[in-house]
């Protein structure tokens, strides 16, 4: 995990526009997916636009798996960006989208760059998606931190059993390949201009935030490989010692995604989430050296409440 300020990611808004409230008055939409964040409205995908460190990270992985004649399916293609840097490398491209107002978006920018003939934009459920023929490469960005609110885990999941049940053996490669799930305790401001609010809270994905100080390395409590077996729920209890004297009153969470491992260049395209700060119910002082027990259970792709309903750190 790098901790540098060259890691950054726009802090994106995490609430549903008024056509997606609409739809779940409607009837049209679930009270469970508005929540969980499966119809992300139109602006958050606009300013994933310009998140070049997305962007990037996806354009080096695909540029370095991707060769022309492949078939390459994208799950949950929003806008269609990440389909269009595997197009322009020479692949036929199926673009998975639910959001029928992201569908036709990602049509007419499919339109716009030139690359109709190659990218199929395609109005259909990722997690019930079944390719017609072979693929060779899925990337699927359907990632928050801790795979909470998205369904990430859930929508790799079905496709390989969707994919396996048609077309047998052997799986495509996924983008991205891996990700790795991390905690630790933390003393977190929450005073904003003299107001004291300890409420969940996102940071750009950087370890050196000013108003945070860590009291622990950070645990490692999943690591997640997307071709093999992925886990849909985790339970942590684990102790951990204290770096320093101080007051404990937050658990920060960090993900990091691995896009893809460059074996010739000997490094790894990664990514990383945003980091999210949960208040505890219960602040105490700790020493230099003694030890506190972290606890907290969830299943992917559950809301950020729900996480926060579960979380312990205690004076062990």
């Amino acid at each position: 995990m790098q901790t540098s300020s060259s890691i950054r990611r726009p802090a994106y808004a995490s609430l549903t526009d008024d056509r997606t409230n609409n739809a779940v008055s409607s009837g049209k939409l679930t009270s469970e997916e508005k929540t969980l964040g499966q119809y992300i409205p139109l602006l958050y995908h606009y300013n994933m636009l310009q998140d070049e460190d997305r962007v990037g990270a996806f354009r080096d992985a695909i540029e370095l798996n991707v060769r022309p004649g492949m078939h390459v399916v994208e799950l949950g293609g929003g806008t269609g960006i990440l389909s269009s840097l595997a197009a322009r490398c020479g692949a036929t491209v199926s673009c998975v989208e639910r959001n029928p107002e992201l569908v036709e978006t990602a049509r007419r920018f499919v339109q716009l760059n030139g690359l109709e003939d190659q990218i199929t934009v395609i109005h259909a459920d990722a997690a019930e998606f079944v390719p017609d023929g072979p693929v060779d490469v899925v990337v699927c960005e359907m990632l928050h931190v801790g795979l909470l609110r998205e369904k990430q885990a859930q929508v790799i999941a079905a496709f390989k059993r969707h994919y396996r049940q048609t077309h047998g053996g052997p799986l495509p490669r996924f983008l991205p390949e891996a990700s790795i799930l991390m905690a630790q305790p933390v003393e977190q401001s929450f005073d904003f201009a003299g107001y004291h609010a300890p409420v969940p809270m996102f940071q750009a994905p950087r370890l050196d935030q000013p108003r945070t100080n860590e009291f622990a390395n950070l645990s490692p409590y999943a690591s997640i490989a997307y071709d093999e077996s992925i886990p849909m729920k985790f339970a942590v209890n684990e102790n951990v010692v204290a770096l320093r004297d101080g007051r404990v009153n937050a658990i920060r969470f960090v993900t990091q995604n691995v896009i893809s491992i460059d074996m010739q260049a000997e490094k790894a395209i990664t990514w990383p989430n945003q980091c999210l700060v949960l208040p505890i119910e219960s602040p105490f002082q700790i020493a230099n050296g003694e030890s506190m027990t972290i606890q907290f259970s969830y299943t992917a792709g559950d809301s950020v409440d729900q996480l926060m309903k579960t979380v312990r750190v205690n004076h062990a």
